[in-house]
């Protein structure tokens, strides 16, 4: 792989590590929290070292999502087309022009100013040991620049979210370059001092609208500039980026329905994506104090971004690869990779890298004095030895504590769920960790399939009993524990499993239940919980998909329930 491959994979890999960041100090061009999140699927193709660039640039353009992943992407398809070292102020020129003219009403105190000093710095130097350390300086000062520009970012008292993020992509991408990866990076916090926290006082503008991302077969009459045309009378925050079948279009529009009229008038809409933008940042802007110790945890353990977000755990992706593209686990479209499954397509998750966990680890352990990270099982993964490694070498202030959970899938995301709720009272690490123990003590998970050729697939049966099982009907039920996949049973259909479930719950009254669905929401939730309310009635039942971690190998039509009896409480 070449050294600008690896320097474009590490760029991303930083990115990644510093999103929910981004995500909590999002308040520009609308508070919506999703720059972070936004920016790690729109530049996801530049982690695909393989790929020729030619087919990334086209894949950044059907990737791009949201404001300021748009914007990246015009910039990196001109940015990534360097063929060595000697080029990137070239490349780096026409992307910035690109991605101002990609925008309807740009402005400076955004990514744009980020992309400017990029530039200007590479204009005339070369790869040099000086390089790095100069960038640093430059891009940011430009970051912190657009704390004064603009007057949300004024008033919120933070830098640019997309800004940042780009700081962040560059510092990881020319250290990488220039050699210096071993190189402990700049502490955003101490960079940014107290640029990286929205004031309690901030209110976000009000801004009901929609959140458009649509990708358009024009016609012979609907050129680029016919296009923007319309989307200026029609929104806000456009971006336009040009593709080889057609156009990507991104607006903020408060009436949709006219706005996909026009377009259709146009051309062929062939992708429309649209989302609720109410712009008040929902729990990102909370002031209250922050618990004395912090929860992370494998995406694994099948919590959304956004329960997660909630309870403040931060959650280490895996990712989900198709079609030769690879996507974080829970940014991925889990009913698009279901329904590719079920045509047969081969879907496959992969870990992080060692670089990008250490990312996360080194996050962390800069955002927060004290982080208790609850890793998936040592026998489905070796996260928890990576991050011992690096916590015997890196860790001198024990900042990061690490408990081999022993858990997968339900049972990891309830024993993380429910430590972050006791971090909120925990006076120290040692109480929160003898509560994790009793916590995973208490826990219990089972999996159950719909046919088992898809754990024949991942290595996961033997074909021999996979192919038996399903030729008469039968299937396993599996529970995850410490050293593995331990048969549980046997049951025939969906109402043996129903059956099999119910006959195991917990009557304790305090009880947390997890259930969790692949592509069969509708029967889970309409038959499964009811059924489990009749025999629990005092429960909490959670109902959340199944971690792809764990969907891909178990394939569509799997559910799980998992549940903590209360004794932990």
């Amino acid at each position: 792989m070449s050294s600008l491959r690896s320097a474009f994979i590490a760029g991303y890999e930083c990115l990644s590590a510093w999103a929910d960041l981004l995500d909590r100090i999002n308040v520009f061009p609308v508070a919506d929290g999703d720059t972070g999140a936004n920016l790690r699927i729109s530049l996801a193709p530049l982690r695909d070292g393989e790929t020729g660039k030619g087919e990334i640039g086209e894949l950044l353009v059907r990737c791009a999502i949201g404001n300021s992943g748009n914007i990246a992407a015009v910039f990196f398809r001109e940015f990534l087309q360097a063929e060595h070292c000697g080029e990137l102020a070239a490349t780096a020129a026409r992307g910035k022009e690109k991605a101002w003219q990609a925008i309807a009403r740009p402005q400076a105190g955004t990514m744009l100013t980020v992309f400017d000093a990029l530039a200007a710095t590479l204009d005339g130097q070369t790869e040099q040991p000086a390089l790095y350390p100069m960038l640093c300086k430059e891009l940011q000062g430009a970051v912190l620049a657009t704390a004064e520009t603009l007057a949300d970012l004024r008033q919120a008292g933070v830098v640019d979210a997309g800004a940042l993020g780009m700081y962040v992509f560059f510092e990881g991408f020319f250290r990488q370059l220039t050699g210096q990866a071993a190189m402990a990076p700049p502490p955003l916090p101490a960079v940014f001092s107290d640029k990286l926290t929205v004031r309690p006082d901030f209110q976000a503008p009000p801004a009901a609208c929609f959140c458009v991302n649509a990708f358009l077969h024009h016609t012979e009459g609907g050129s680029q500039a016919s296009v923007a045309e319309v989307l200026t009378a029609l929104g806000e925050s456009i971006v336009t980026l040009p593709a080889q079948s057609g156009l990507r279009v991104h607006i903020h529009t408060a009436d949709r329905q006219r706005l996909r009229t026009r377009l259709s008038s146009l051309g062929e809409i062939v992708e429309w994506q649209e989302e609720a933008v109410h712009g008040e940042g929902g729990d990102f802007f909370a002031s209250g104090p922050r618990p004395a110790v912090h929860i992370m945890t494998d995406a694994a353990g099948s919590l959304t971004r956004d329960l997660a977000r909630r309870h403040g755990i931060t959650l280490l992706d895996s990712y989900v690869v198709t079609q030769g593209v690879s996507r974080p686990e829970t940014l991925s479209s889990p009913p698009e990779i279901y329904s590719l499954m079920r045509q047969g397509v081969r879907v496959s998750t992969a870990q992080a890298s060692i670089f990008e966990r250490h990312c996360h680890y080194q996050s962390v352990c800069q955002q927060f004095d004290h982080t208790v990270y609850l890793c998936v099982g040592s026998a489905f993964t070796g996260n928890y030895e990576v991050a011992r490694r690096w916590q015997e070498k890196e860790d001198a202030n024990q900042s990061l504590a690490l408990v081999d959970t022993g858990a997968a899938s339900g049972r990891l995301g309830l024993i993380a769920l429910l430590a972050a709720r006791h971090a909120a009272q925990a006076a120290s690490v040692a109480e929160l960790l003898s509560f994790v123990e009793k916590t995973r003590r208490s826990c219990e998970e089972y999996l159950f399939v719909d046919a088992l050729r898809y754990l024949v697939a991942g290595g996961r049966v033997s074909r021999v009993a996979g192919g038996m099982a399903d030729l008469v009907g039968m299937q396993p039920v599996i529970a995850p524990v410490e050293n593995g996949l331990r048969k549980a049973g046997v049951v025939r259909g969906r109402k043996g499993q129903l059956t099999f479930a119910l006959a195991r719950l917990p009557q304790a009254a305090a009880s947390t239940i997890m259930l969790q669905y692949s592509d069969n929401e509708e029967w889970v939730r309409e038959t499964v919980e009811p059924r489990v309310r009749e025999v629990v009635p005092s429960a909490e039942i959670l109902l959340v998909p199944l971690s792809l971690t764990s969907g891909v190998h178990l394939g569509p039509g799997a559910w799980s329930i998992a549940w903590s009896d209360g004794q932990t409480r």
